[in-house]
């Protein structure tokens, strides 16, 4: 049996709110975790950080407060200190991070969840701002 997928996902996102809704496309109910209400645990984050391929720096948001009161953007702090930071604050969490038996990717945009996900999508799939990602032929677009 394969291992059920897992989004770490925030319902007011709507980059997440359409991964959610790839997963979906392809058959599959994915474990839902509101990272903001049930953060990750440390070894948590760093597994994902790590199994993605990013840098700490590339798993934050940038865009959201506390980024810029903490000054996280100054150079000294270390990958441990960023890390303490995203847990005390989840929502420095970029999201959605994506865990399949294919990989751990963080899909931004949405559509990189097609790139580990184990089955096709099943129809078509348009986006909520009306991308078309999935064609009603099933191709990739």
């Amino acid at each position: 049996m394969s291992q059920p997928i897992k989004i770490y996902h925030n319902p007011a996102c709507g980059t997440s709110r359409n991964t959610l809704a790839m997963i979906r496309n392809s058959g599959q109910e994915p474990v839902i975790i509101e990272y903001l209400k049930t953060p990750p645990s440390r070894e948590e984050l760093i597994g994902l950080i790590q199994d993605s391929g990013l840098s700490v720096r590339d798993a934050m948001r940038k865009n959201v407060e506390p980024y810029d009161t903490l000054k996280l953007e100054e150079s000294h702090w270390t990958d441990e200190e960023l890390i303490s930071s995203m847990l005390k604050n989840p929502i420095l969490i970029n999201r959605p991070f994506v865990v399949t038996e294919l990989g751990t990717r963080l899909c931004r945009p949405s559509e990189v969840v097609l790139d580990i996900l184990p089955t096709p999508q099943l129809s078509e799939f348009i986006k909520e701002d009306g991308e078309v990602i999935v064609d009603k032929k099933l191709n990739k677009i």
